[in-house]
């Protein structure tokens, strides 16, 4: 029986990795242990980041959603209930958009919330 030979592979893998930590400072872009530990820790660092810019992303636009409520003598939670009971089903990053850039639009979907609450 032929016997395995796992150079190439064991390359690939080491070349995949240094190219991964290129522009790393020092040992950490050159030498493939440094360079792994490099890696897995910002590829952790990533990950969790995917999950964090998800809730920074909903906090902005409740954010933008409450100082233009306040601006139309509404405060969020009450906007956001009068809302649901008039059935409208925009979501936060679009009511935020139109706090921000159409703000008469965005004064009309008050006017309708203070009315379902009335």
């Amino acid at each position: 029986m032929a016997r395995v030979k796992r150079a190439m592979t064991t390359r690939k893998r080491r070349n995949k990795i240094l190219k991964m930590a290129k522009g790393y400072w020092g040992s950490k872009s050159k030498h493939y242990k440094m360079a792994n530990q490099a890696m897995m820790k910002s590829l952790t660092y990533a990950y969790v980041g995917r999950r964090l810019k998800k809730r920074d992303f909903r906090r902005l636009w409740i954010t933008r959603i409450s100082a233009a409520c306040k601006l139309n003598g509404m405060n969020y939670s009450t906007f956001m209930h009068g809302l649901k009971l008039a059935d409208v089903q925009i979501d936060r990053k679009m009511l935020s958009e139109l706090a921000v850039n159409d703000k008469a639009a965005f004064t009309q979907l008050t006017e309708l919330a203070k009315g379902k609450l009335a």
